[in-house]
């Protein structure tokens, strides 16, 4: 009889970053021309690796693939947050709330791991540099990948489920811009505290696991460079990794804030801005500081010009 009394939500209603319609219209030009950055950087690299011969190495194969994950993270969200800027209905029906959940949580997880993966590809070339190729040949490769995938798609299918078997009866006003696990569970009328476990077991796994072999991978890193003698071979070397640690720091620092602290220490409209970082600002970045300070990169995208 509970249950009968209870309304079922058909739809969500963002609230988004602002209510200010001058600001609004700020944010959407703004959001545009960081999504075209983002995804014109990101297929750029695609295209440069897939071109250039050079580039044909484990660890472009990787970058491509992160950049390819990058363009799924951000199209997940970005596309529907410009809409709502500019539109009067900010809605996005239960079903879509789902989907919108399961791709992000998917995506999101496919590029902790990813993350995890490069590190253990910079600890073979500069730890086993003699078997390399061994330890990350093209079969290794595509089942690390494959893995990856596997790890966010069974981070989305456990977490969505536990969430959207709540119920939601009361308020359907998401004080966000998008679908995610802690402005959605704010809003059911159920216990929580199972699901909310759920994700602390589930996605705090998956963060504890790659970033103690991120940690790892550079720890043993770090000790083979100290054992180079030259002072200009160490900086050289560890000089291929300064990128991905800056991609790492800005990635999980962020994801550990809204997933893994309390969400009673802090507030809504705090997880809402300190999420524009990982879901915006990371992808926008990635071609940035993790390629195109790549002299490798740089000469590949003169050759591809200079083809033309």
């Amino acid at each position: 009889m509970e249950r009968k009394n209870q309304t079922t939500l058909k739809e969500f209603i963002f609230l988004g970053l602002s209510d200010d319609p001058k600001l609004q219209s700020l944010l959407f030009a703004l959001g545009l021309m960081i999504y075209v950055i983002t995804l014109t950087g990101n297929l750029t690299i695609i295209i440069l690796i897939q071109a250039d011969q050079h580039l044909h190495t484990p660890m472009y194969f990787l970058l491509s693939n992160l950049s390819f994950t990058e363009i799924c993270y951000i199209t997940t969200t970005m596309p529907k947050m410009l809409w709502d800027l500019l539109s009067k209905d900010k809605t996005i029906s239960f079903a879509g709330c789902v989907i919108q959940m399961y791709f992000f949580l998917t995506t999101a997880a496919t590029e902790g791991a990813l993350l995890s993966v490069m590190a253990y590809d910079r600890y073979a070339a500069i730890c086993h540099p003699l078997r390399y190729t061994l330890l990350m040949s093209q079969p290794i490769l595509k089942w690390l990948l494959a893995a990856s995938w596997t790890v966010g798609n069974i981070n989305a299918i456990v977490n969505t489920s536990f969430i959207f078997s709540l119920n939601f009866c009361g308020s359907n006003k998401i004080v966000h811009f998008f679908c995610d696990i802690p402005p959605v569970l704010h809003l059911s009328c159920s216990d929580t505290s199972l699901a909310e476990l759920v994700t602390f077991i589930i996605s705090g796994s998956i963060m504890i696991t790659t970033v103690s072999l991120i940690v790892l991978s550079y720890i043993l890193i770090v000790s083979a460079v100290l054992k180079i003698h030259s002072a200009q071979g160490r900086i050289k070397t560890f000089s291929t990794c300064a990128s991905h640690l800056t991609v790492v720091s800005i990635f999980y620092s962020t994801a550990i804030f809204t997933y893994m602290s309390p969400s009673s220490s802090h507030s809504m409209e705090q997880e809402r801005l300190i999420s524009v970082l990982y879901t915006i600002i990371t992808p926008f970045l990635n071609p940035l500081i993790y390629s195109f300070k790549n002299r490798e990169m740089q000469l590949a995208f003169l050759n591809v010009l200079g083809k033309k």
